[in-house]
């Protein structure tokens, strides 16, 4: 059985700041920006890591974390079900949505303090 890739992700989705991780581990955590934050654009998930003395090893955790969040696994799970759906199946559940969201469909109450 061969597998099909749905949808590809690339540097383009995810934010990478590095910073100064700070705490104990001497002048390297001070001086250097070790510290990796990764956040993933359209599903808002955050992998950060400052454990390791090097940023490389921490950029690799950081993904890691990033993956194994829950936030980043339902978008995933989101996105390889709209991948899988046909022109058709779009279409239909689009429409359905627009009569959902129509002006006699919705209920807007407005409060005062």
């Amino acid at each position: 059985m061969t597998k099909e890739r749905l949808f590809s992700l690339t540097a383009k989705d995810f934010r990478v700041d590095t910073f100064r991780a700070g705490g104990p581990g001497g002048q390297n955590q001070n001086k250097r920006d070790t510290g990796v934050r990764i956040i993933h654009l359209a599903s808002g998930a955050i992998g950060e890591a400052r454990d390791h003395r090097s940023q490389v090893q921490n950029r690799r955790a950081a993904f890691g974390r990033l993956a194994e969040s829950e936030k980043f696994r339902a978008w995933l799970k989101i996105e390889a079900a709209r991948a899988m759906l046909s022109q058709e199946e779009k279409r239909a559940i689009e429409e359905k949505v627009e009569r959902w969201m129509s002006p006699e469909n919705l209920l807007v109450e407005f409060f005062t303090p």
